[in-house]
């Protein structure tokens, strides 16, 4: 009997995940549509991600170019101040992270340095934007519909993209 019951529930995972994969891939094929359109250009696509107590902006792509190849960035602000820039923790009544998830175009380079991010534990490129312009308050999931975002921690990564392969495979199913 526990043998019956514990077939039947693999059986259900499995059929859940190949449907939370199947329903990924196809959004996933209509973004990627979508950025395949954008127009190419000297500026870079940038969503905002915010967990508290960390000093990283989000992630950056170049127009044209998948989520899978953004990069989790630390604003330089010696020439803009981020978009969402103002009175932080301690202080009382704070304001920061209150545009995550809205997506940017931005402007600017990286600067070639790293900088030591200590409540992630992470050596992040550095970006010297020169320019911010909402593109989408409301731009939905930022790697797959199926991501779960938490403020303990990174829990949005690029490495949650499954690869092309697996997506061409679970969409034939």
């Amino acid at each position: 009997m526990i043998k019956k019951i514990l077939l039947v529930t693999t059986a259900c995972l499995s059929l859940v995940q190949c449907n939370t994969l199947r329903s990924d891939c196809e959004a996933l094929a209509e973004r990627e549509a979508e950025i395949a359109a954008e127009a190419p250009g000297d500026y870079y696509i940038g969503r905002r991600y915010y967990i508290p107590y960390t000093r990283f902006w989000g992630y950056l792509r170049k127009p044209g170019e998948s989520w899978r190849t953004a990069k989790l960035v630390i604003m330089d602000e010696q020439k803009c101040r981020q978009p969402d820039r103002g009175i932080e923790p301690p202080l009382d009544n704070p304001v920061f992270g209150t545009d995550h998830n809205v997506e940017y175009i931005v402007r600017g380079s990286y600067t070639g340095s790293k900088a030591y991010e200590p409540n992630s534990d992470s050596a992040l490129d550095v970006f010297r934007a020169t320019g911010y312009e909402v593109r989408n308050r409301e731009p939905g999931f930022l790697f797959v519909p199926s991501e779960k975002y938490s403020v303990s921690g990174i829990s949005l990564h690029p490495k949650l993209v499954p690869d092309t392969k697996t997506c061409q495979e679970a969409l034939k199913q």
